[in-house]
């Protein structure tokens, strides 16, 4: 068993679930590219088919998450300001701990729809709804299919090291 590309493999899908709570890490991308090291991995029980169906899903992930948020903002009603806002405050929350990834979104929504646009608190909480709504969706997604990956490359070593014994 090629031990480094192992301990990579593990390392990768380990930091892509907390890269898919973070937004500065590319999560569900680094316990794919987790997978493609565990599959060559010599002694690997990863089939190709395995490998491109989760290629297929993590693209299909990685796009929902530009689109959810726009999806989801659009639906409660945000504008650019709003759209905008809520993406101000992905980025501020990451400084602000866990809190702060969850609220960021939401006040960076309703801050922007009430100073761009001049709507009612009401209205601009609606928006700040959609905002950490898509957050708390997509964010869900992310670590489901991370942690399936990351399972998949757990389970994979696991086995290789119970057959060297």
């Amino acid at each position: 068993m090629d031990t480094f590309l192992a301990i990579i493999a593990l390392l990768c899908g380990i930091i892509g679930i907390i890269g898919s709570i973070l937004p500065v890490l590319p999560g569900v991308a680094l316990s794919f590219a987790g997978l493609i090291c565990a599959y060559f991995v010599p002694e690997t029980t990863i089939t190709t088919s395995m490998l491109w169906t989760w290629g297929v899903v993590t693209a299909i992930v990685c796009v929902m998450d530009y689109v959810l948020p726009a999806y989801f903002s659009k639906m409660f009603g945000a504008s650019k300001a709003g759209m905008t806002g809520a993406t101000i405050g992905v980025f501020a929350g990451m400084f602000m701990g866990p809190v702060g990834i969850v609220a960021g979104p939401f006040i960076g929504a309703v801050a922007g729809e009430m100073l761009n646009q001049k709507r009612t608190l009401d209205e601009a909480v609606k928006v700040g709804f959609g905002s950490f709504l898509s957050f708390i969706v997509g964010t869900g997604v992310k670590v489901v299919v991370a942690t399936m990956i990351t399972y998949y490359i757990a389970r994979d070593l696991f086995q290789q090291v119970v057959a060297m014994f």
